[in-house]
């Protein structure tokens, strides 16, 4: 489990591709820290820590992750979104993230907006996936509060030390980005899409 607070960005350092498997090595000042086996969220996508080297570690995305989020885009050089699992008794300061990806979006539009900056994603609805207005959205495996839901798109409002310190800041009109819909979202889409709301 995470909580969509990003702890670091990581810089690709080479990529390998193994029959359907892809091996991602990715060097940041949390490698110290990590272990072999650990769980560590990637753009919000739980990965298992296989291999580590000096500053750089090494884990595997099987073809069921590559085709459902955007590390199949990865090249040597992108920055990526890196949070730890939380520990139990720690504070809770976004919301209850899986690491579980649901799908991806493209970003829409990009708006500075006198100190912040709003961005717009649209997203496939085939997956009956929903966002609330002011729900939690994982966009990247960063928390954000929901602004303008509609059917098939949504906007977050960006602060300045979000921008500065995920991947926001190379996001532009085009880009893929990892989407994790909120637990509730999700429980009152099944309800909607079973017509028993």
């Amino acid at each position: 489990m995470f909580t969509g607070i990003i702890e670091a960005i990581g810089t690709v350092t080479r990529l390998e591709k193994e029959k359907d498997n892809l091996h991602i090595s990715i060097e940041t000042g949390l490698t110290s820290e990590l272990k072999i086996d650990q769980s560590v969220a990637h753009n919000g996508v739980c990965l298992t820590v296989v291999k580590i080297q000096d500053t750089v570690y090494t884990v595997t995305a099987i073809n069921e992750t590559l085709s459902k989020t955007n590390l199949k885009h990865l090249s040597v050089g992108d920055k990526i979104n890196l949070e730890r699992a939380m520990k139990l008794g720690d504070r809770l300061d976004g919301h209850i993230v899986q690491g579980h990806v649901d799908q991806t979006a493209r970003c829409t539009h990009i708006e500075q907006a006198n100190g912040s900056w709003i961005f717009a994603f649209e997203y496939d609805t085939a997956y009956n996936n929903i966002t609330i207005e002011k729900g939690s959205i994982t966009v990247n495996g960063v928390s954000l509060t929901v602004v303008n839901s509609q059917k098939d798109t949504f906007s977050v409002a960006i602060i300045p030390y979000t921008f500065e310190h995920t991947n926001f800041n190379t996001f532009k009109i085009g880009s893929e980005v990892n989407l994790e819909f909120d637990v509730l979202g999700k429980y009152v889409a099944k309800l909607v899409s079973a017509n028993t709301l």
